[in-house]
């Protein structure tokens, strides 16, 4: 099913950050560095991710547009895009979804913004919800982990598990208005 050897996601790899600070298809695909982290890559490499929703939570309110618009549009940019960095650096790396690439963290965890204000309280919540699902891996996101080989494989499993978050903000939004809805 992969097209890369099925070594372990943790695999050493010599001279990895060495490698991540010089390719740029590398670096995009740690996300500038951050899935370099020794310990819970997945988890620091969420952050680049919850700071573009920050930004475009910025940006929206000084161009009066609606942040769902923005971030919406920089999603139609952003799947593709992800899709081929996160397959280039698994080839480049020789393991498939190795745990320092997080572009595909980074993109999933934007998905609840689609649909919800970026407030500090959803960037929270987006974000504990959304690492929750994706080491949880509940069916099908346990699935596409598995079965689904590729860049297509790496960044979409994330994509799903950022709609689980946003569901579950969703089913929070009725028991707990004020904290999403403010």
């Amino acid at each position: 099913m992969h097209t890369t050897e099925d070594k372990p996601k943790s695999a050493y790899i010599p001279g990895l950050s060495r490698r991540v600070f010089r390719d740029p298809v590398l670096f995009l695909a740690f996300g500038l560095g951050f899935g370099l982290a020794k310990k819970a890559p997945g988890t620091f490499g969420t952050i680049p991710g919850i700071i573009t929703a920050w930004l475009i939570g910025l940006i929206s309110a000084l161009a009066l547009t609606p942040s769902s618009v923005l971030v919406s549009v920089l999603m139609l940019a952003l799947i593709p895009f992800s899709v081929w960095i996160c397959d280039s650096a698994s080839r480049r790396l020789g393991v498939h979804d190795y745990g320092g690439i997080v572009l595909d963290e980074i993109v999933g965890v934007l998905v609840p913004f689609m649909f919800f204000d970026i407030t500090p309280a959803n960037l929270l919540l987006a974000f504990l919800w959304f690492r929750f699902f994706d080491v949880l891996k509940p069916w099908p996101i346990s699935w596409i982990d598995r079965r689904v080989g590729g860049g297509l494989g790496i960044v979409f499993d994330d994509i799903l598990a950022g709609i689980f978050a946003l569901v579950a903000m969703l089913v929070m939004g009725i028991f707990f208005p004020q904290w999403i809805y403010t």
